[in-house]
């Protein structure tokens, strides 16, 4: 049995490794559990699972939730450092890494020092130094298993072969690897984008997500994302990397190895999976999703991303190609933009203008940064992100 503490509970993520754990009792034990501001739900979560340990991270949705559940688990501080002292605790097995943007990036590094295995769906502290936690993955043993749907397609296809210098040692076997994505809720639409909704943009069209990344789901700053973090996580070039748009999400991703033939990981759009399969890897056990109907399915079709229309993804392949810190800067600058856009204080089309505004005015150094001066950048990009809008 494996024990299982899980870093946003209370999100889409969380909500569906919980749903995974109910189904296999006997493979996993639930130990921490941690949310933002949602604590009627992690209530709920407590009564059923009975973790050793919680962590509320608003300092005023802390409070009430100790009110609520008084003496029935162990509180740790708010903030970052309480889920910090989940992601090192002795008695975790594996850390489902599910929290929202820069904030992941300490308990990352937290649960890597501490040898731990991390369901990693938190991407944004892998495009902000993904190389970073690599090296520190190795130096400690620790071990990061993508959960978010491309990734782990990609890394279910990188496994039918085994090479040296684990994750990162599959670069050089591969050709190019196809990067599919759903398109977001305006991939088709029609006329101007500037007065589009924020209710709009979280119209997805298939997947029930959080707030933040739906946002980029519609902007394709997700599928930018996932390009940097798939980079750092298989030791891929920008060269390697195509991205597809392929609305009805039945192909994950594919693999085209250096002979020609290519490997795609196939199934219904249904987080569970990805989810359950880095918790028990390397082994496939019980059935979490209905199995894919070929017939209903349907027609599978792709077609190029138009990068006049979503500029956000042009941007953060600007920024996979400049590397060093510059992609902390994008994903930084994109918190604030995306955070502005749902308070309706930003059109949808000036989230684009804010990022590249805050890019202009950064200029990486040559040389890898330490994660110190990655928060610094960070901070900073924040800041000039902040004064641009």
């Amino acid at each position: 049995m494996k024990n299982v503490a899980i870093l946003g509970s209370t999100g889409s993520i969380g909500v569906n490794a919980l749903k995974v754990i109910d189904q296999m009792p006997d493979d996993f034990r639930v130990v921490a559990l941690s949310a933002n501001s949602n604590v009627d739900l992690l209530a709920k979560q407590v009564k059923r699972h009975k973790p050793a340990r919680v962590a509320v991270f608003e300092h005023d949705a802390a409070k009430q939730f100790k009110a609520c559940v008084n003496g029935a688990v162990r509180h740790l501080e708010p903030g970052v450092e309480g889920l910090c002292e989940i992601a090192a605790s002795k008695d975790v097995d594996v850390v489902l890494l599910s929290l929202v943007g820069g904030v992941g990036f300490a308990p990352l590094l937290t649960a890597l020092k501490a040898g731990k295995i991390v369901a990693l769906a938190n991407k944004e502290p892998m495009v902000m130094a993904g190389e970073q936690f690599m090296l520190e993955a190795d130096r400690w043993g620790g071990q990061i298993l993508p959960v978010d749907s491309e990734p782990s397609a990609m890394f279910q296809c990188l496994e039918s072969r085994k090479v040296k210098g684990g994750l990162r040692g599959y670069g050089k076997h591969v050709r190019r690897v196809i990067l599919t994505a759903s398109g977001g809720a305006f991939y088709k639409h029609k006329g101007s984008l500037a007065s589009v909704t924020p209710a709009a943009a979280l119209d997805h069209p298939t997947w029930k997500m959080g707030k933040k990344i739906t946002i980029d789901c519609a902007t394709l700053m997700n599928k930018g994302f996932e390009t940097i973090e798939i980079m750092n996580l298989f030791g891929l070039t920008l060269k390697q990397v195509e991205i597809v748009i392929h609305r009805q999400s039945i192909m994950h991703s594919a693999v085209e190895f250096n002979d020609g033939s290519i490997l795609a990981q196939m199934g219904v759009p249904d987080m569970k999976l990805p989810i359950q399969y880095a918790m028990t890897w390397p082994d496939r056990v019980c059935p979490v999703v209905e199995p894919l109907d070929f017939v209903k399915a349907g027609e599978l079709t792709f077609a190029a991303p138009d990068f006049r229309r979503f500029p956000c993804l042009a941007l953060a392949l600007e920024a996979a190609k400049a590397g060093s810190s510059m992609p902390a800067v994008l994903n930084a600058a994109d918190e604030v933009a995306v955070e502005a856009f749902l308070a309706g204080r930003l059109k949808f089309t000036d989230i684009a203008r804010v990022i590249e505004g805050t890019m202009k005015r950064h200029r990486p150094g040559a040389r890898l940064p330490s994660f110190a001066e990655i928060l610094e950048v960070d901070q900073w990009a924040r800041q000039k992100a902040l004064e641009l809008l």
